[in-house]
């Protein structure tokens, strides 16, 4: 079962190396401390956030992601299915596939996937076979999010890779954007 941490500002770095993020001790799961120190999920977010803005922009709901490994954005994606003709193009595909093809791997093993919206099923099933370690994201999807919400999709026994879960970043303003959207095509 993946370790859901509510998502809290970094502690001082003084602290850094005794808590969590979130303010345990820290005794498992070092990975997710260092991504905290090497890359922010803040500064995560807000790419993730810019991404979401591109989709929106396009017509599409806006979703946003991006994916990092070493201190690095290897990733993009936005929401693309209306616009590609493609049902598979939601935000986290689409940065997997482009943080593979710049890698020239299809494993990500250590990347962190950042994303605006809690991902739906088919994209939780595309963070296990990437091998994502850490997946971040902003608001929970309440009718389609299948990892807090309607299914706990990284639960299901049959997957052979767990993923390290952060969920709140930016919250409100990831949640704003997609109400925004919404009520503009009222």
């Amino acid at each position: 079962m993946p370790r859901i941490c509510p998502y809290q500002r970094s502690p001082p770095a003084s602290e850094r190396h005794q808590t969590r993020h979130s303010g345990e001790k820290l005794h498992a799961s070092p990975k997710l401390v260092l991504t905290c120190l090497v890359f922010p999920f803040d500064q995560l977010m807000e790419a993730a956030l810019d991404q979401a803005r591109r989709a929106r922009d396009a017509g599409e709901v806006p979703i946003g992601a991006v994916v990092a490994l070493d201190e690095a954005i290897v990733g993009h994606g936005f929401n693309q299915p209306i616009s590609s003709g493609d049902p598979t193009a939601h935000a986290e595909i689409v940065a997997i596939r482009d943080a593979a093809a710049r890698l020239g791997n299809y494993r990500l093993p250590g990347a962190v996937m950042c994303v605006t919206i809690e991902p739906c099923l088919m994209c939780v099933g595309a963070l296990v076979h990437a091998r994502i370690a850490t997946l971040v994201f902003g608001a929970a999807e309440p009718k389609t999010g299948a990892v807090v919400s309607t299914v706990r999709g990284l639960d299901l026994a049959g997957h052979n890779h767990r993923v390290e879960v952060v969920a709140g970043v930016r919250e409100t303003e990831c949640r704003e954007l997609m109400q925004a959207f919404f009520l503009s095509r009222r």
